[in-house]
């Protein structure tokens, strides 16, 4: 027999309030609107995970990828919206990912670089946001080239910029928006990893909770509810994932 829908809504909420942390640091995902208020794919799926769980909505709003880990991986929200990556894992549980996006490199018009597979040598230095998802796989991935530390995605140019260092990345929207913004700069052509958006909880709420996130996620991919969410808000650059 499938579990009820409050058997389901326990297995999130005690109190009949389920908290859902939202990163605004990436702008595929989440934003704050004119008036204060996040905004977004994330918000709208969260809004709609609520109302099939027949749950209250509360969010939890955040302004880096690292801080909204830390929110549901130490109980101050239920689930969250992540990039998939290894380390997460280790106290998350990920549905599969319901968008794909590309990690790209920034730099000066007048840089020597000219590909990808330059950035990582001696004498470079890449500025990155704090417990991005990016910054966790370059950390693993880059051996010579060293790593600075942004506070949050949306700051990662102007530091880039102001510490005269050589390379910038992030994701490739945010990226974009920062070129227009600031003259001189360019992408590097390609992608240095693609970014898989899912959802998560916590793996302390067990399989049956994870199995749920992981329904809702497929149901939001096959019933266009996704699709539509990304026209809406008007995100370019963002594919369905399969």
């Amino acid at each position: 027999m499938s579990p009820s829908r409050d058997n389901l809504a326990a297995l999130f909420s005690a109190t009949g309030v389920l908290r859902a942390s939202i990163n605004v640091g990436n702008p595929i995902l989440a934003r704050l609107d004119d008036s204060g208020h996040a905004a977004g794919v994330s918000v709208d799926l969260a809004e709609a995970f609520a109302a099939q769980l027949g749950l209250q909505l509360e969010l939890h709003v955040f302004e880096s990828a690292g801080r909204s880990v830390e929110a549901v991986s130490q109980g101050q929200a239920d689930f969250g919206f992540f990039a998939i990556d290894p380390l997460r894992a280790e106290q998350l549980a990920f549905s599969e990912p319901y968008v794909l996006i590309e990690g790209c490199y920034l730099v000066r018009d007048d840089s020597p670089l000219g590909d990808i597979a330059q950035v990582d040598n001696p004498g470079i230095e890449l500025v990155v946001g704090e417990g991005s998802a990016y910054d966790l796989h370059l950390t693993r991935e880059l051996k010579r080239a060293a790593i600075i530390r942004s506070p949050t995605s949306p700051t990662v140019v102007e530091i880039f910029l102001a510490r005269g260092a050589d390379v910038a990345a992030g994701v490739k929207q945010q990226l974009e928006l920062d070129a227009r913004r600031f003259t001189g700069l360019r992408l590097l052509p390609g992608s240095f990893m693609q970014i898989r958006q899912a959802m998560g909880v916590p793996h302390t709420y067990g399989r049956e909770a994870a199995e749920r996130l992981r329904q809702f996620v497929e149901w939001a991919k096959a019933s266009g509810f996704v699709a539509e969410a990304i026209k809406r808000h008007g995100i370019v650059g963002a594919t369905v994932a399969d």
